[in-house]
């Protein structure tokens, strides 16, 4: 019986880590044959997981049932999932800090005595700080998602910076969260661009479009979200040579502030944005290095400025 057991959870171990399953190969990874495997299958059909034959194949495929049954974690997936709720009870999805809560304790009640320990040890030493960023609603994520899963066109009411709204359609391709934001990159059709959308601002309109096929996205694809999310909203553009590395420069400044290019092995260029000429020059010279503006010519005046002030105080 219990060897049955244990070929039980073994086989269902399997079905969860892929979509389709063959028979013979799952009665050559148990060491059995493929009778036993479908007398396995229907058990676990009477425990009540949904496991359907395959098309196409002599095979199986774990489907979703109707209410969700136990599922199989090893140990470093149940820490993972642990430590990944923890952070989403202090994270920015709006109402989702309670449920985030309960599931973890449900977790923790069924974990093994030395994994609850070393979740403990984290939580003990961990002060959890809000990201301090827009909160996101959980339907906006996962209609996000579903539709880049998909492949399917999003339409929304997108409010831009200075508070207006407009209709956007656009083909999603990825999410990306920074910390303290979440933003979608797609391909925007009625701009026949690739654009970067704060998801915080997005109302999504239902039904989703038609389907699409997906075009290939930037060759730097998180390069092009930093372009866009540091210099792409705002008023101010500025293009600066930086007298130091730009390994060392990153230490400063994150790819949510700014883009560094190399240009040398000490030089490099930073591209920022700020709707406030004097937030850039003041955040520049703050660096600690020298520096040169390119662009824009604003900015090149107001650092003048800026220095003038700050000798006529120094005297």
């Amino acid at each position: 019986m219990l060897e049955t057991s244990a070929r039980l959870l073994r086989l269902l171990s399997l079905l969860q880590s892929h979509h389709d399953r063959a028979g013979s190969e799952l009665a050559e990874r148990l060491g059995v044959d493929v009778r036993t495997v479908r007398r396995d299958v229907d058990r676990l059909r009477e425990l009540g997981y949904p496991v359907h034959a395959a098309a196409g194949v002599a095979g199986y495929r774990l489907g979703a049932g109707a209410s969700l049954p136990p599922l199989l974690l090893d140990d470093e997936e149940a820490v993972a999932v642990a430590v990944g709720l923890r952070g989403a009870a202090s994270g920015n999805v709006a109402g989702i800090e309670e449920t985030s809560v309960r599931a973890l304790a449900k977790l923790e009640q069924v974990l093994p005595s030395h994994l609850r320990h070393r979740i403990g040890a984290l939580s003990s030493v961990t002060v959890p700080m809000r990201p301090g960023g827009p909160e996101v609603r959980p339907e906006v994520l996962t209609a996000i998602a579903a539709a880049a899963r998909d492949h399917h066109r999003l339409r929304f009411d997108y409010r831009g910076n200075d508070g207006a709204t407009s209709v956007r359609e656009v083909e999603p391709h990825r999410l990306v969260h920074t910390g303290r934001r979440w933003y979608l990159i797609g391909y925007d059709i009625g701009r026949a661009d690739w654009r970067t959308y704060r998801a915080d601002r997005i109302s999504p309109r239902t039904p989703t479009g038609p389907r699409f096929v997906p075009r290939t996205p930037p060759a730097d694809l998180l390069g092009h979200t930093s372009r866009g999310i540091t210099t792409g909203a705002y008023r101010y553009q500025a293009r600066v040579t930086m007298h130091t590395s730009a390994e060392r420069l990153a230490e400063r400044i994150p790819p949510t502030i700014g883009v560094l290019e190399p240009d040398g092995p000490q030089r490099c260029v930073l591209v920022t944005g700020s709707a406030s000429l004097d937030e850039l020059a003041l955040y520049i010279g703050l660096c600690g290095v020298d520096f040169e503006v390119h662009e824009p010519d604003e900015l090149r005046e107001r650092v003048r400025e800026l220095g003038a002030r700050l000798t006529r105080a120094a005297g």
